[in-house]
């Protein structure tokens, strides 16, 4: 979960919401990502994708059934799915989204159970990137 969250700052250092995903084979981490859809205009351009692309890339196939990611916060239904089609057995993340997009995610999960969810991991360092990012966001955009 560490690397994954060296991920997330990565993006917001360069202005994106910060959230970061790595995957491991074999205790290797062989994709990494962090959100880059502003940077890129690009609205798949999410941290879990580009590391399914990279983890794809260097095993040559898109099939992940061996594979486990860790994201910094709970993953989007895009991903979500993304991650699913992938094969990935085991999410492993840190931070919940908003309440809103919580719901949505764990109503989807529940329903599925051909991926282990497993969440909380390090929620505090998660919480606080996402914080700072929203806080500097607002703060940007308040009139004087």
């Amino acid at each position: 979960m560490e690397e994954a969250l060296k991920e997330a700052n990565k993006a917001l250092n360069i202005n994106e919401v910060p959230v970061g995903a790595v995957i491991v084979y074999n205790d290797q981490i062989i994709g990494r990502g962090f959100n880059m859809r502003e940077k890129n205009n690009d609205i798949t351009a999410h941290a879990e994708i580009i590391a399914i692309k990279q983890a794809s890339q260097k095993l040559g196939t898109w099939k992940l059934d061996l594979c486990q990611i860790y994201v910094s916060i709970d993953p989007c239904l895009m991903c979500y799915d993304a991650i699913r089609q992938s094969r990935i057995k085991k999410i492993y993340y840190s931070a919940d989204q908003q309440i809103s997009k919580k719901k949505s995610f764990q109503a989807y999960i529940h329903m599925d159970d051909q991926v282990e969810v497993i969440g909380g991991l390090l929620a505090d360092e998660s919480e606080k990137l996402m914080k700072d990012f929203f806080y500097k966001l607002r703060s940007k955009n308040v009139r004087h």
